[in-house]
C-alpha cells in the first residue's frame, strides 16, 4: 500500500464523550484523527498486588472504523491529554506507538511503513492555550509567545499547518468562554512531500 497524503482531523473535544463518538461516527473519510482532552470512562476493578483496593481499568471511546493509539497512565486521574486514532483501511500501512523510542503519556509517536520506508508520526499535547490571530483569524490580537513557538519550530526545521478549513479545534460548554483555535500541527518540513517518495 503506497499513501500519497493524510487527511487530518484534529480536535480538542474537551472530555465530551458524545461530541467524539459523533466526530469518529461522521467523519470516516479522514485517515487520522488527533484528539485532545479525551472523555475517560471508567470500566471496572482488578485485583492487584500494588492497591487493596484494587486496579481500575478505565477506557477511551471506540469505533469500529478507527484503531486507537494511546499510552495508558498508571496514575489515577492523570490520563494521556492525546489520542491518535488511525482509520482501519489504513491497516496496511502497519502503524505501531513507539514506546520503546519515546514512552510518554502526552506524546505520541508512532511508526507506520509506506512504500517500504519507516516514517513516523508525532503528536505532542501540552497546555500552549495561545491564542492568535496567526491561526484563528476570528481572533483580533497578536501575542509575542505565539512568535516564540515559531521560533522554537523553526529551529527545529518544523513549519505550522493552517488547515485548509480554519475551523474551531477547541469547542466549549461554558458560555462564559469562547470556542478557539488552539490545537496546532506542525511538520517537519524536509519531509512536507509524501508524494516525493520513489515507489518500485
Amino acid at each position: 500500500m503506497i499513501l500519497k497524503f493524510f487527511k487530518i482531523f484534529s480536535q480538542n473535544v474537551f472530555k465530551n464523550k458524545l461530541f467524539t463518538d459523533t466526530i469518529l461516527e461522521n467523519n470516516k473519510d479522514f485517515d487520522i484523527f488527533f484528539i485532545q482532552e479525551s472523555f475517560w470512562s471508567f470500566i471496572y476493578s482488578v485485583l492487584s498486588f500494588i492497591s487493596e483496593k484494587g486496579e481500575d481499568i478505565v477506557e477511551v471511546p471506540n469505533h469500529l472504523s478507527w484503531n486507537i493509539f494511546t499510552r495508558l497512565s498508571q496514575i489515577k486521574n492523570k490520563h494521556p491529554k492525546v489520542l491518535t486514532y488511525i482509520n482501519i483501511r489504513l491497516i496496511k500501512l502497519h502503524f505501531l506507538l513507539r514506546k520503546d523510542i519515546l514512552n510518554y503519556k502526552d506524546i505520541n509517536l508512532i511508526s507506520f511503513f509506506n512504500c517500504n520506508i519507516m516514517c513516523f508520526i508525532l503528536i505532542i499535547i501540552v497546555n500552549f492555550n495561545i491564542r492568535d490571530n496567526n491561526w484563528n483569524p476570528l481572533y483580533l490580537h497578536h501575542f509575542i509567545y505565539a512568535d516564540i513557538l515559531k521560533k522554537i519550530a523553526n529551529n527545529l526545521n518544523l513549519e505550522i499547518l493552517l488547515f485548509v478549513d480554519q475551523v474551531l479545534t477547541r469547542c466549549v460548554n461554558s458560555p462564559q468562554d469562547l470556542n478557539s483555535v488552539l490545537d496546532l500541527m506542525f511538520l517537519y518540513t524536509r519531509l512536507s512531500n509524501i508524494s516525493n517518495l520513489n515507489c518500485l
